[in-house]
């Protein structure tokens, strides 16, 4: 049966807008994303089909296009909502940060970083720089790869921060392997970047490890 043919207090937009979304399953909110459903499936069939497949919503959201596009009813159209919903939830929660309120709220720092950097299968490194009121000028991925002291370059870092007349920066950087536990070699690159960002007069406020739904700060346990 089609969700127009439903009754209307269980469709799933219907749903969200007399209940809110938090009133809907995750099989609800992917199939108001993905919009339509295909040859004998409607879009809920096909995204509980799919949550089914791939173990749940964070499996899903991290698969590779070609494993995406291999379950029925989805394909590229749906790959590409999806991927589009996800960057405008980044993009708001970076808008708080932008919105020329000082950062005093570790809370919504860590959840930005987090969404940013946490499901990506790959580690990147990254900067909020600061002006002098601790104001978000700009949120840059600066580096891919292993965080040592061979993948990160305090030169760099020190260009950017000039470049953007930075007054300070936050430092983030995610562990694929879900731990948020920073290493020997964060550590390291850490007071690196301290050590040659004070010669421009750059404060660090903070370094940041994002793990599989934790964060670790730097500053809150004595790193820095």
């Amino acid at each position: 049966m089609a969700i127009s043919d439903w009754p209307r207090n269980e469709r799933p937009r219907e749903k969200l807008l007399l209940h809110g979304s938090a009133a809907l399953s995750n099989a609800e909110l992917l199939a108001i994303v993905l919009r339509s459903g295909a040859a004998g499936q409607s879009a809920l069939d096909v995204a509980r089909h799919a949550l089914a497949q791939f173990g749940g919503l964070r499996a899903l959201l991290q698969a590779p296009r070609d494993q995406f596009c291999s379950v029925y009813g989805l394909g590229d159209a749906g790959y590409v909502q999806l991927h589009a919903a996800l960057e405008i939830a980044s993009r708001r929660l970076l808008e708080r940060l932008e919105k020329g309120v000082c950062i005093g709220s570790p809370r919504d720092t860590c959840r930005f970083l987090s969404a940013r950097l946490r499901d990506l299968p790959h580690e990147v490194f990254a900067c909020l720089f600061l002006d002098n009121r601790h104001r978000v000028i700009r949120f840059e991925e600066l580096f891919r790869g292993s965080i040592d002291g061979a993948s990160v370059y305090p030169r760099e870092v020190v260009k950017r921060a000039l470049a953007l007349n930075a007054a300070a920066a936050i430092f983030a950087h995610n562990h694929p392997s879900g731990v948020a536990q920073p290493s020997a070699a964060d550590t390291r690159i850490t007071q690196r970047l301290k050590t040659a960002l004070a010669l421009v007069e750059v404060r660090v406020l903070d370094h940041i490890v994002v793990g599989d739904g934790e964060t670790v700060s730097f500053a809150e346990n004595g790193l820095l």
